[in-house]
């Protein structure tokens, strides 16, 4: 199946080869790129799920952002790196992002930029998903890089968010001691809507035990603002050109999920936060499966995803 998905690419630019797949990446004849999972990889639930013995968990509405800011010479984007002991996605370099709180979809909170309904349509969503979903991204962002996409007003943005104050409410964030209403309201601050713009969708494959829905979105480094080392989930944070995060992936020094890669992908033709937001994508939701092939399970990624091999 074929996705149209508008990238960043310099004019005159061509997309860029993809590697050469190894013996345990290829590409099928219809243009699937996929990887093979050896019998050792396969796990009892995957075969479960395959042959239909249990159901597949329903995936959870979760929210991602790729944090940008201008560099010499280039773009760069924010990584952090999960701890081993995380459940989902150990040891893999995401973007700040995290699954939606129930309080997400609190009406109370102050707004603005582009209203629920409008991001609805932009998502594909109703009304309240579409405020979960973005209220998610802003709090998430916040709580995994002290990042704060939020104003005294529609036209402001908070300078800066580095003192004791700001982490003891971005720890009350964490530990779900405080909403995102709550903590905007106790600030006077805004959340601002208008410094999000909608980048894909990708959903966990089926066979696995943890899914997500997850919408990611790409905003820039607020100017005054820095990103910290906030720990927690995290044990390494970079900032980082997306060409040579998609070089050290291919080159075995960075594990990633394949949408971490394929979005980092479509950043690698845009030289600046400007060209970033200018993007227009289409929101398609990108769903890998797994399917069964001689001696193991094969994964694969749609084709016309910009997935660089």
């Amino acid at each position: 199946m074929s996705v149209n998905r508008p990238e960043c690419r310099r004019e005159g630019e061509r997309t860029p080869l993809t590697a050469t797949p190894t013996a345990r990446e290829t590409t099928l004849p219809e243009g699937e790129i996929v990887r093979h999972l050896g019998v050792g990889e396969i796990t009892p639930r995957m075969r479960d799920v395959l042959t239909g013995r249990i159901t597949p968990v329903e995936p959870r509405d979760a929210a991602t952002v790729l944090l940008v800011r201008q560099a010499d010479p280039g773009l760069e984007v924010y990584l952090l790196r999960r701890v081993p002991s995380m459940r989902f996605a150990p040891g893999m370099y995401v973007f700040p992002g995290g699954s939606v709180d129930p309080r997400d979809r609190d009406h109370g909170i102050r707004w603005a930029g582009p209203s629920p309904r409008e991001w609805a349509r932009t998502l594909g969503v109703d009304e309240a998903s579409a405020r979960a979903l973005v209220c998610a991204a802003v709090r998430e962002t916040f709580e995994e890089s002290g990042v704060l996409l939020a104003g005294p007003s529609a036209t402001e943005v908070v300078a800066d968010t580095r003192g004791d104050d700001w982490e003891e409410d971005r720890r009350a964030l964490v530990d779900h001691s405080l909403s995102l209403a709550e903590f905007l309201d106790r600030r006077n601050l805004v959340l601002r809507a208008d410094l999000l713009r909608p980048w894909s969708r990708w959903i966990t494959p089926v066979m696995e035990p943890r899914r997500y829905d997850t919408r990611f979105f790409v905003a820039v480094l607020p100017e005054g603002q820095q990103t910290r080392d906030v720990g927690g989930e995290a044990d390494h944070v970079a900032w980082m050109a997306p060409d040579e995060a998609v070089r050290r992936w291919r080159a075995g020094e960075l594990a990633m999920l394949p949408p971490t890669v394929a979005n980092l992908n479509g950043l690698t033709g845009c030289a600046t936060p400007e060209e970033v937001l200018e993007v227009e994508r289409e929101i398609i939701p990108v769903q890998p499966e797994f399917r069964e092939s001689a001696g193991g399970i094969t994964l694969i990624v749609p084709d016309g995803v910009d997935y660089p091999l």
